[in-house]
């Protein structure tokens, strides 16, 4: 049928963006990936830190930035403490050095209960696209384009495809907030 492979795109598409959006989510080991989102302006524009410094994880708790060119650094790190992430970064030298101090149960709560509404959002954004494209087999049905049979077939591939998703969904949340909850 001609609509699967817009159908997986778009389905893809909602679990891409909590894929990014999980990433964000704060766990007790420091990586790299919580500073994908920050952006920087740098030479008069707004540039991503990860195209301005290397980041690496020397420590279990601990990122360092290295800029590529040494007259960032001052910018890096406020654009780090702008991002709303509650990170202190040091300007250490030639480097910034951020160290994730241990998360207390409160905040592993608060964070997981974050992970499950990103979870949630993804799943609606996919039973969404599922009605989406529900009616746009019913209106193919009513146009004469497709049978009854046809669009019995069509229907039971959509849901198919959102059971699918929803449980690949559910399995990177539960992997999230496994990762935040360990102490």
């Amino acid at each position: 049928m001609q609509f699967e492979s817009d159908l997986k795109k778009a389905m893809q598409a909602a679990l891409d963006h909590l894929k990014s959006e999980l990433k964000g989510l704060r766990t007790n080991r420091a990586n790299p990936a919580i500073l994908d989102m920050v952006s920087v302006e740098v030479y008069g524009t707004q540039m991503k830190l990860k195209e301005l410094a290397n980041i690496t994880v020397p420590e279990s708790r601990q990122l360092v930035i290295s800029p590529f060119d040494q007259n960032n650094l001052n910018a890096i790190g406020k654009a780090i403490e702008k991002a709303n992430l509650n990170l202190q970064p040091r300007v250490d030298g030639q480097v910034i050095r951020i160290t994730f101090p241990p998360m207390d149960e409160a905040l592993r709560k608060e964070i997981a209960k974050q992970c499950k509404k990103y979870a949630e959002a993804a799943k609606v954004a996919i039973r969404d696209i599922r009605g989406r494209f529900i009616k746009i087999v019913k209106k193919q049905k009513d146009d004469k384009l497709l049978s009854e049979d046809e669009l019995k077939k069509a229907e039971k591939k959509i849901q198919e495809f959102t059971d699918s998703f929803c449980k690949d969904t559910e399995a990177l949340a539960v992997q999230k907030e496994k990762e935040i909850l360990e102490i």
